[in-house]
């Protein structure tokens, strides 16, 4: 990475970037082990998001990077680039504090409190009482209330909560401290006298102060999500980073400033959606998952507005157009991934919780084959979700160091660079795939996608044969020799993705 920052010119750049992929390859496949092996569930929730930074990280680097060494003097290209560094330096470290166990200066790691972990631990306590009076103080139990109660103003004070949830918490919350009052003056007394009728006017106290408790964790659950969906519904459109794109290609300065404004008003929001489904999220990995998509808005939002204004400077720039385009791509990505958040939020709510997640996109009916029977969706177990991510990843970096190889031909209709380009953008379907995005949604597409991959893979080798009669004649025999395996690799391919297959074993190994 530190060779990666310094380069000055784009050979060095290709060079030094495709042993990087090589060793961030290396290190997807050690940090994935470790993320398995971790019996800490907070733990594995840090490196699942680190990872996820890395991955997603490694594209923005590539482009970001190319576009600084073709626009040198673009101050917005420097800053575009140098976010991407950072990021990853970051994410790098809270790897390093995972596997280590250790945290830089011995600082002590701070959980923030959530309201849902605060509810949790205060009925504990109050639930307590009917074991023992004398376990804790009355200032105690009082202090943990004042907790809960300033981090229902984050809801409160929040422009995005409705008028109806900001009317409901203040009353709550109001209701809860008269509970807890005259919860305080029974168990006073019943400290001095232990009568039936003290002990059970306790009772009642004890199950009044718990379900207003239950009833202000409901109230905040509602506003967080239905803020949240309303949001994700509203944004699905994508309408602002789209205007970006076009008014980036046109050149216009004035527009592109007004859409990142907008977009920073959305960024605004999302951040805002995050910190309160932390809040409610029930479980402290999904709270992890929060803070990481908070963290992923903030930076994104400011990452897409220095590529566009970039793109503005340098309209006809095909590089910064491709900028552009992959930060835009994080930023629906992390919308998506939201949607997926929203439901485990509810789904922990409803106590509908402890089943693997299904991986949706195996196996299904597809749509490119009609004779198939219809085959029911399968779990695959996290092994086996890990391999295809990994194979996934490697899939990506190829792509990359392909579209490197062809940007620099000069002739850019050439045959073997249009084949070549085709074949990638093929791939990078299927590096998507891996990831539950992008077009393909079943392995059915997968495998469809994989025979005109191989079309295209024997149409380049074909490509190559005739391109051998202008090579050196030292050179012509490897090349044809390349072209020869490439037909032999296309044909297996070809065997593989028409092979009928049945059963969650089979298909897994045929994806992979």
């Amino acid at each position: 990475m530190e060779q990666l920052e310094k380069v000055s010119s784009f050979q060095e750049f290709v060079q030094i970037f495709s042993q990087f992929g090589n060793e961030m390859v290396e290190f997807a496949h050690l940090t994935g082990d470790r993320q398995n092996d971790l019996k800490d569930e907070k733990k594995k929730a840090r490196m699942a998001a680190s990872r996820a930074v890395l991955e997603k990280c490694t594209m923005m680097l590539l482009t970001a990077s190319k576009t600084c060494l073709r626009h040198p003097d673009c101050e917005s290209a420097r800053i575009n680039k140098d976010g991407v560094f950072h990021r990853m330096r970051l994410a790098l470290e809270q790897v390093i504090e995972i596997v280590t166990d250790s945290r830089p200066n011995g600082e002590n790691e701070m959980a923030p409190i959530s309201i849902y972990s605060g509810i949790k631990e205060f009925k504990n306590k109050v639930e307590g009482l009917r074991e023992n009076l004398y376990f804790l103080s009355k200032e105690n139990l009082s202090t943990m209330l004042e907790v809960i109660l300033e981090h229902t103003e984050d809801f409160t004070d929040s422009a995005y909560t409705s008028h109806e949830h900001r009317e409901h918490i203040l009353e709550l919350s109001k209701q809860a401290k008269m509970e807890l009052e005259q919860l305080v003056s029974v168990w006073m007394q019943a400290q001095n006298q232990k009568t039936k009728d003290l002990m059970e006017d306790l009772e009642v106290a004890i199950l009044k102060t718990c379900q207003c408790m239950n009833e202000l964790k409901r109230e905040v659950h509602s506003a967080a999500t239905s803020l949240a969906a309303d949001l994700l519904k509203y944004h699905t459109d994508h309408m602002v980073l789209k205007a970006l794109k076009i008014t980036g290609v046109e050149g216009n300065l004035e527009a592109v400033a007004e859409y990142t404004c907008k977009l920073s008003e959305q960024k605004e929001q999302l951040v805002e959606m995050c910190r309160l489904l932390r809040h409610v999220s029930g479980t402290e990995p999904l709270e992890i998952t929060c803070i990481h998509a908070e963290d992923t808005f903030q930076v994104t939002g400011p990452q897409i507005i220095s590529a566009a204004e970039t793109l503005a400077l340098h309209p006809s720039s095909k590089i910064a157009k491709e900028n552009l385009e992959v930060f835009c791509e994080a930023w629906e990505s992390q919308l998506s991934d939201m949607s997926m958040l929203l439901r485990e939020i509810n789904d922990v709510f409803e106590g509908r919780r402890g089943e693997k997640r299904v991986y949706l996109s195996l196996p299904r009916p597809g749509k490119h084959n009609a004779n198939l029977k219809a085959l029911k969706p399968v779990k695959l177990d996290t092994e086996e979700q890990a391999k295809i991510a990994k194979l996934g990843l490697e899939l990506h970096l190829l792509t990359s160091d392909v579209d490197s190889e062809t940007e620099k031909w000069e002739d850019q209709e050439n045959e073997i660079v249009q084949h070549g380009q085709g074949m990638s953008s093929m791939a990078y379907s299927m590096y998507l795939f891996t990831r539950g995005e992008g077009l393909l949604k079943t392995t059915q597409d997968l495998f469809h996608q994989a025979e005109i991959f191989a079309t295209e893979g024997t149409k380049l080798a074909s490509a190559l044969h005739a391109f051998s009669d202008q090579v050196h004649d030292d050179d012509k025999p490897v090349l044809l020799l390349e072209a020869e395996k490439l037909i032999s690799m296309c044909k297996q391919l070809q065997i593989t993705a028409k092979a009928s297959v049945q059963g969650k074993s089979a298909t897994f190994t045929k994806v992979r």
